[in-house]
């Protein structure tokens, strides 16, 4: 295959993209890898995410987040029901390049034998809505062990509304930024960046835990986040060689671009780790696999396998000082490095995918005419919007919660622990 159409191949399987026009014809094997890849994503949130975020808190906190996960997948997949899909993916009319119509709401228009593309429109349904689901439970981590539940739940819903899916709509679902030629293959800004300054800003509007960052509040499990994090490594498989969606070419060298990108994450964070403290940490290779991963999200469509390396390697050494800046030097107490890894990952990762995607570095190629330097600058505005939006609307609903239901637990409540002070259980029963 020649590069041209690599990358009109690449460009065509982009979420949202006008692959949609392709006769509507069942591929089965499209079908059957696109329904594994829902799976997978879904497994990364539950039980992945929530077993990794679980695992980092301390244990009067740990059913806090079980329970944050869970009802956010609950949540998040009524909404994306009711309009979440059709807003992102349906025809907007006049209003196309900002957001997509209610025609389908409630997916009345989907029936069993409805197809996107060459595959089933159901299939395409759930496997976005993993996405959807996975971006708002990464912004927990950034308010751990203090928001009230109830302000979680609407936190969700309008964070959900205003800011990712016109957001999903303008990259994914034939907005203005689609329009430019932005280039996200499967979530660098969507979920990365978004989630990631929504974490940040919760983190400073919320304020510090008690006790940071004098008091030591060490994972309680690392055994718990081990395994959580191995559950995300194999789940982004479906995260980002599912966004081919097909059982092909693009989705073979997405995967293995994925791959390269954790191993290489992990393995520079390790070193940078090992140099600074003269030990390598399972707490330090683990976060390095999710920088790497972050990182590389954006770019994994449209690059080769060096590419993966090469991002993954870059990835674990600026999210590692990074969340030295965040914790140490600016003693912002984003609990669980949502801001420096996810954020600063998906920042990097989405300027990354203008340099990589060049045939001359294994990649797929610009679209005609454009340049290096050109896609550069489309990638900025693409990540600048996304920054600027998610932000401005990230202050915006939190400051109405707190000023109507209350952001925070009260002090009492902090020092009992979340599991027990709202939702009168606790994670160990065995102490």
């Amino acid at each position: 295959m020649t590069k041209a159409s690599r990358l009109a191949c690449a460009l065509l399987l982009v979420p949202g993209s006008a692959w949609a026009e392709t006769p509507a014809t069942l591929n089965p094997a499209n079908t059957a890898w696109l329904l594994t890849a829902t799976t997978l994503v879904l497994f990364m949130t539950l039980p992945g995410l929530a077993l990794f975020y679980g695992g980092l808190v301390r244990t009067k906190n740990v059913l806090s987040i079980f329970m944050q996960c869970f009802a956010i997948a609950c949540l998040v997949s009524v909404l994306w029901l009711a309009y979440g899909y059709t807003l992102s993916f349906g025809d907007g009319g006049g209003w196309q390049h900002l957001i997509g119509g209610l025609g389908n709401g409630f997916l009345v228009m989907i029936r069993p034998d409805t197809l996107r593309g060459d595959v089933p429109e159901t299939v395409f349904v759930m496997f976005q809505l993993t996405f959807a689901i996975i971006t708002p439970a990464l912004v927990i981590g950034g308010f751990a062990e203090r928001m009230r539940f109830s302000a979680v739940l609407w936190f969700t819903l309008l964070w959900f509304t205003l800011v990712y899916v016109p957001l999903c709509h303008w990259v994914w679902g034939g907005g203005w930024l689609a329009a430019m030629g932005f280039l996200d293959y499967a979530g660098g800004s969507v979920v990365h960046i978004n989630a990631g300054i929504a974490a940040l800003i919760a983190a400073l509007m919320l304020g510090k835990r008690r006790g940071f960052p004098t008091t030591m509040m060490l994972p309680h499990n690392m055994t718990m986040v081990f395994i959580g994090a191995a559950m995300l490594w194999v789940g982004w498989f479906g995260f980002n060689a599912g966004s081919a969606l097909g059982a092909n070419g693009s989705a073979g060298m997405t995967m293995l671009a994925t791959h390269l990108g954790a191993a290489g994450g992990s393995l520079s964070w390790m070193m940078v780790e090992w140099i600074r403290h003269g030990k390598a940490s399972v707490l330090g290779i683990v976060t390095g696999m999710v920088a790497g991963l972050g990182t590389v999200t954006p770019a994994s469509g449209y690059i080769g396998p060096m590419g993966g390396l090469l991002i993954g390697l870059l990835a674990g050494i600026v999210c590692y000082y990074a969340t030295q800046l965040v914790k140490r030097k600016l003693q912002i107490d984003d609990s669980l490095d949502v801001s420096p890894v996810h954020g600063v990952g998906g920042i990097m990762g989405t300027l990354l995918t203008g340099v990589f995607a060049a045939p001359s570095l294994g990649g797929v190629g610009y679209a005609e005419g454009v340049t290096m330097a050109g896609q550069l600058w489309v990638q900025g505005i693409g990540a600048c919007a996304t920054l600027i939006w998610s932000g401005v609307w990230t202050v915006i609903i939190l400051k109405g919660i707190d000023l109507t239901v209350g952001l925070r637990v009260s002090r009492d409540e902090e020092t009992e622990g979340l599991d027990l002070a709202l939702h009168d259980e606790r994670g160990y029963t065995l102490e």
